[in-house]
């Protein structure tokens, strides 16, 4: 055990200066193509790689993200981190003043969609395992694709998705019963109350095909941004909050070192498990 949690540590503090590649993924929205900025994180050897591409919260890009990616170079997995803000001239929509709407997490579902086919073109990605990852508002969007109202035919975007303490109430607009569409890992705080886990259960609790398909993962103890390395726990009350009413306001969040290190743990042991060959 301490073997492994030593490997683990290594590659989490020689994340940030893992070389990594600027990249841009087309994205068509209103009759025009974005080009959304990403960065292309590549793991040593030949032949094509399963792929995961992330997509971050209401923040933008950082360095929880970016942390990730490096730990999932590490594993051999490719990974793209997408910025799906900056070709939209956003940078932070946390405050209640610009809390994102259903209609804005509706298109940007469509990175997803966009970042899945740019990794299957690549050659040096295996197009049968991609995954994606989405944190937070990007992970309630990311849920939008994770899961589909269409309970008859609903093909999987991808070979696995994993939601980190996801905005789960945008999945409201899904509708009452739903089909989970692949592999599933939901990754939550117990005392989260930005993203809180009875919201997750309740559109759990709607699943009609393929709940056996989900994971969770609850860690006690734990707020939001657990994984915020070295950010004590806080209040914002300024922040939009979709579990209050009127999506107003405040949440607590800050890091937690024994969630995190079960987090990367169970991240690891389901990609483990649903992109092997």
């Amino acid at each position: 055990m301490m073997a492994r949690w030593l490997f683990l540590f290594a590659l989490l503090w020689s994340a940030p200066v893992l070389a990594q590649q600027a990249v841009h993924v087309p994205v068509e929205e209103g009759g025009r193509t974005l080009q959304l900025a990403g960065q292309l994180y590549r793991p040593a050897g030949s032949g094509p790689a399963a792929a995961v591409a992330i997509f971050h919260g209401c923040g933008g890009p950082g360095q929880n993200t970016a942390r990730m990616a490096g730990l999932l170079k590490g594993w051999g997995y490719v990974a793209l981190g997408v910025d799906s803000f900056s070709a939209r001239g956003l940078k932070d929509v946390c405050g209640r003043r610009n809390w994102p709407s259903q209609a804005d997490a509706e298109r940007r579902a469509h990175d997803i969609d966009a970042a899945i086919r740019w990794l299957r073109a690549q050659s040096f990605v295996d197009p049968a395992r991609v995954a994606f990852m989405g944190y937070s508002y990007g992970g309630g969007v990311a849920m939008l694709r994770a899961l589909s109202p269409n309970l008859e035919e609903a093909p999987p975007p991808a070979r696995a998705a994993i939601l980190v303490y996801p905005d789960c109430g945008l999945a409201d607009a899904l509708g009452p019963r739903l089909r989970v569409r692949q592999p599933t890992l939901i990754a939550m705080g117990a005392l989260d109350d930005w993203t809180p886990v009875s919201q997750c259960r309740a559109v759990i609790d709607r699943v009609a095909i393929g709940r056996d398909l989900i994971e969770t993962r609850i860690y006690e103890g734990a707020y939001h941004s657990f994984d915020a390395l070295g950010l004590p726990v806080r209040y914002l009350a300024d922040v939009g909050n979709r579990s209050k009413p009127g999506d107003c306001c405040g949440a607590h969040y800050g890091a937690n070192e024994a969630a995190w290190k079960a987090f990367v743990a169970d991240v690891h042991a389901f990609l483990t498990r649903t992109l092997a060959r």
